[in-house]
């Protein structure tokens, strides 16, 4: 009987939470799959919910580079739902086959037995990747026009919320608290103050950074530095500042 682990992934907070063939699913179809080969499964490897092409994939990593992880006891293949579970990008995905065929590892695939193909398994084996390649530049270039689309309009096109404002119903909406600061250290920006003194005021009346930490002057910097957007306006990628939908923190300057 071949020992074998099953490496489940999926690529977006979304699919980890909804049925778009997500970590159940996967694992369903592995399981299934082991028991009509006689695999004895003896570890899942879990990455979940990360997404964008140079993702993360902490608990691959530990398959590939790891050598206890794979040494106790020895395996001798890993099991994926599909190939483009372990990746889409076809550089990456056959680096990896080459890392795990390195250890004697072979990739096993529920969806696609490359290896019943014969001759033509490779030639299958890429075909399959590229499409799924192409899927995925795919469906980067229908999100980028979209959120390029909202942006031109003002609306929040995604990434991380500029201090003072918070996403809800996937808008920009203000941050009482966060607000609050932001005004302080305008204002006493205006009145002369340095990077360091605006920090070490709000370190000594209570306040926080964002990670419920102190503030430090680049914080400080980030802030002043996003002036416009306090102002009302809103900039993604290369599209210009444009009057934003979301609530003003600070009054237009002359």
């Amino acid at each position: 009987m071949k020992t074998v682990v099953g490496y489940v992934r999926v690529s977006t907070n979304g699919q980890a939470q909804e049925d778009k063939y997500g970590i159940e699913a996967q694992k369903r179809d592995i399981l299934d799959y082991c028991a009509k080969h006689d695999l004895a499964l003896t570890k899942w490897y879990v990455d979940g919910g990360v997404s964008g092409v140079e993702e993360e994939r902490p608990e691959l990593d530990k398959i590939l580079y790891n050598d206890e992880e794979v040494a106790n006891p020895p395996i001798q293949a890993v099991v994926v739902a599909k190939s483009d579970r372990l990746a889409r990008d076809m550089n990456l995905y056959y680096y990896y086959k080459f890392v795990l065929k390195k250890k004697n590892i072979e990739l096993i695939s529920v969806s696609e037995d490359f290896g019943a193909m014969g001759a033509f398994a490779g030639v299958m084996e890429s075909l399959t990747l590229f499409i799924a390649e192409q899927e995925r530049i795919n469906i980067a270039k229908r999100t980028s026009s979209g959120r390029r689309m909202k942006a031109r309009a003002g609306g929040y096109a995604g990434g991380r919320a500029p201090y003072g404002y918070r996403v809800e119903d996937r808008q920009l909406v203000l941050d009482e608290g966060e607000a609050e600061i932001v005004r302080i250290v305008f204002e006493k920006r205006e009145k002369g103050a340095t990077l360091q003194d605006i920090a070490d005021w709000l370190n000594d009346h209570g306040y926080q950074s964002r990670s419920g930490k102190r503030f430090y002057p680049s914080q400080i910097r980030s802030i002043l530095n996003n002036r416009k957007t306090y102002e009302g306006y809103y900039s993604y990628a290369d599209i210009g500042w444009v009057k934003g939908i979301h609530e003003p923190i600070l009054e237009v300057k002359d």
